[in-house]
């Protein structure tokens, strides 16, 4: 699976305290390999975020992302709950 990062991930990424860094990243290799593995809570989103998905990191943080194509992934962002306004 490819995964492509958007600007907006990147940046939001770069800012976050460094153990939710290493959490994402941890999250990440398990997402590649099945992307609605149980422990991820993978869920669709709806209103604003209609055909978009989401993953837990943390008990606070989620990652957004859609599937634009088989086997291509694009994440849109990271962060608390606060991400899905």
């Amino acid at each position: 699976m490819r995964i492509d990062y958007s600007p907006e991930f990147s940046r939001l990424f770069k800012k976050l305290p460094r153990d939710i860094q290493e959490e994402a990243l941890k999250k990440e290799k398990i997402f590649r390999q099945n992307p609605f593995f149980p422990s991820l809570k993978t869920h669709k989103l709806s209103g604003n975020l209609k055909g978009r998905w989401a993953f837990s990191v943390s008990y606070t943080h989620r990652i957004i992302f859609s599937f634009p194509e088989d086997q291509y992934v694009r994440f849109h962002s990271i962060g608390d709950h606060d991400i899905y306004k």
